[in-house]
């Protein structure tokens, strides 16, 4: 049973990276700042996941096992704030969310010139 646990665990760290990997390329890869936190947020969140409970498999120990879940939780809350922080950032900078297949425009260009 241990040696199925072990080869669980390696599987379940290679998909994390998998998901690290996927959530890097759509940072680089998405045009604007809403979409990259998007794909930031759920595929590493998803990545931490499968690696800590991969870990958590391959632990020495019950408490070991619960320390690596409680990284994943603490993470889980750690970048759901920073993600809300960033786009009203965003918003109050005036960068507006990409709408269909239309460069994405600032708020401020938007808004009647001065006369």
């Amino acid at each position: 049973m241990t040696e199925a646990l072990l080869w669980l665990g390696y599987g379940l760290v290679i998909a994390g990276i998998l998901f690290f990997l996927a959530g890097s390329l759509g940072l680089l890869r998405f045009p604007d700042v809403f979409t990259r936190l998007h794909a930031l947020t759920k595929a590493d969140n998803l990545g931490l996941g499968l690696i800590c409970l991969g870990l958590a498999l391959q632990a020495s120990g019950l408490a070991e096992a619960v320390k690596y879940l409680l990284i994943w939780l603490l993470m889980l809350v750690a970048s759901g704030i920073g993600a809300t922080l960033i786009a009203s950032t965003a918003l109050a900078c005036g960068l507006a969310p990409r709408q269909g297949d239309a460069p994405s425009k600032t708020m401020t260009s938007e808004r009647p010139a001065p006369k």
